[in-house]
């Protein structure tokens, strides 16, 4: 009597694409590599290097501390890195007047990068919250608690115009005004300023994952969130996201940006669909800071839970990733 057989009689069997490693590596569909990383870098005026509490790993680094970890991030293959500012207290004002100090801390830091390492793209954020005194990304009105639009936009060009003539590659407005991308562009222009690229926060949502980055430069104000949904995308909207990510590239924005990345995978796909230009996602600090968390408590294993939420980002769409995890990526640059 013949023994029943238990084969399956299947054309299709997916499994033998992934029966070897040899296999999977020929197949991958995406692959991360250190070009598609943006590594940001938290700049502080004096002092030594400082470990930001929520953000286990990340550092605060003096302008020449701040270089030094650039160009070793650069020798590892990193090939753009974002500057953030830690402005003392004292020198916060309600208008931001900081921002506009063409020997302030962000220039200083671009031009020694860039006389070291011309070849490293860098880029330095254009939003007035790090030099504030009551934290919010443009000016104000404390008659009204109302962010004054148009006014903000110009401090922003003067501030983009700054950092232009510092040597940045690419300004980056992640203030979220009405109308600024297309003042920006004017504004470099105006000043021979034409190589300045703008990497827009297109599509930046009033998120609860950004309070280790408002400690990292110091922004947050009290208890809780400060709350910047006059000016910040609501978490529920995807429409009006992808409305002011087409409008950034008719006003002349250079590359997209969707922020934050792991909890908006939809909408860098959505953006994805709908622009040729380059799209950027920032995987932002509380991303960062779960993920590292869960990994001490033994929860999750570090190194395959972060490279997983990277692979998620660009199988979104992403062309280039901002992510806190650059340094890890390239072995731990110092």
């Amino acid at each position: 009597m013949a023994k029943p057989s238990h084969k399956l009689a299947l054309r299709r069997r997916p499994r033998r694409l992934r029966a070897s490693e040899g296999i999977r590596r020929l197949i991958e569909e995406h692959l991360l590599t250190a070009n598609d990383l943006i590594a940001p870098v938290f700049c502080k005026e004096d002092g030594l290097r400082q470990e930001i509490e929520s953000m286990p790993g990340v550092f605060r680094h003096k302008p020449e501390d701040a270089c030094r970890f650039a160009l070793e991030l650069h020798e590892r293959g990193v090939r753009a890195v974002a500057l953030f500012p830690c402005i003392p207290e004292g020198k916060k004002d309600a208008q931001g007047t900081a921002a506009l100090d063409p020997n302030g801390l962000i220039p200083q830091v671009i031009r020694e990068i860039k006389g070291r390492a011309p070849g490293l793209l860098v880029i330095a954020d254009v939003a007035l919250d790090p030099y504030t005194s009551h934290g919010h990304d443009g000016l104000w009105n404390p008659e009204n608690g109302e962010i004054e639009n148009d006014a903000t936009v110009r401090l922003l060009c003067e501030m983009a115009r700054i950092l232009g003539e510092a040597g940045v590659d690419l300004v980056a407005p992640s203030d979220m005004m009405d109308g600024r991308i297309g003042a920006i562009r004017a504004s470099l222009d105006d000043a021979s300023l034409e190589r300045v690229g703008v990497l827009a926060y297109a599509v930046k949502f009033a998120s609860a994952f950004y309070g280790p980055f408002r400690d990292a430069i110091g922004s947050r104000r009290g208890k809780g969130y400060l709350d910047k949904r006059t000016y910040q995308l609501s978490p529920t909207n995807l429409r009006e996201g992808l409305l002011e990510a087409q409008l950034d590239e008719e006003e002349g924005a250079d590359i997209l940006m969707v922020k934050p990345a792991g909890p908006y995978l939809d909408v860098i796909s959505q953006v994805r669909a709908r622009t040729l230009l380059p799209l950027a996602a920032y995987q932002v600090s509380g991303e960062y800071a779960q993920i590292v968390a869960a990994a001490r408590n033994g929860w999750l294993d570090l190194e395959a839970a972060y490279r997983e939420s990277l692979i998620a980002i660009k199988r979104a769409g992403a062309d280039m990733i901002i992510t806190y995890f650059a340094s890890r990526f390239v072995g731990n640059a110092e």
